[in-house]
């Protein structure tokens, strides 16, 4: 009798306990709507590199300009391949309402890459610099999107 008084008792503290635990719930956490002073210094410090990259699209650029294609393939695929980690890194710190449209630009910006890429080693000149010019605005347009 007191072997089936306590299974009986066990067996009612493990169902209070289940429903207890299932029916709390945790506070819902708020998404952030604005960057902080902390947030914003954090984004300079991943942004650094990325904003580094400018320079380097300047070159390709003026190897572009000079029809060196096998300089302006090897830049791309050398100094610029790193650009893709970095960005995709950048983009996923950023707030949830800047993310979309940053992964949209880089999506651009990388698919600009490899048309310029293709288009070298076939030598359109009229394709690289249009894919070239389209690359910068999306890059311009990624570093506008970053918190100052």
């Amino acid at each position: 009798m007191i072997r089936t008084f306590r299974t009986v008792i066990s067996l009612v503290l493990v169902i209070i306990t289940s429903l207890l635990v299932s029916c709390s719930s945790a506070p819902a956490t708020q998404i952030p709507t604005v960057y902080t002073p902390e947030k914003i210094e954090q984004l300079q410090v991943i942004a650094t590199p990325v904003k580094e990259y400018r320079e380097q699209l300047d070159k390709l650029g003026n190897l572009i300009s000079q029809k060196n294609w096998v300089d302006t393939r090897t830049l791309i695929h050398g100094p610029l391949g790193r650009l893709r980690q970095d960005i995709n890194n950048l983009s996923a710190s950023l707030l949830p309402k800047d993310q979309a449209r940053a992964n949209e630009l880089a999506k651009s910006l990388f698919n600009n890459f490899e048309r310029i890429d293709a288009a070298a080693k076939e030598r359109n000149a009229p394709a690289v610099a249009d894919r070239y010019q389209q690359a910068i605005q999306d890059f311009d347009a990624y570093l506008k999107l970053l918190p100052s």
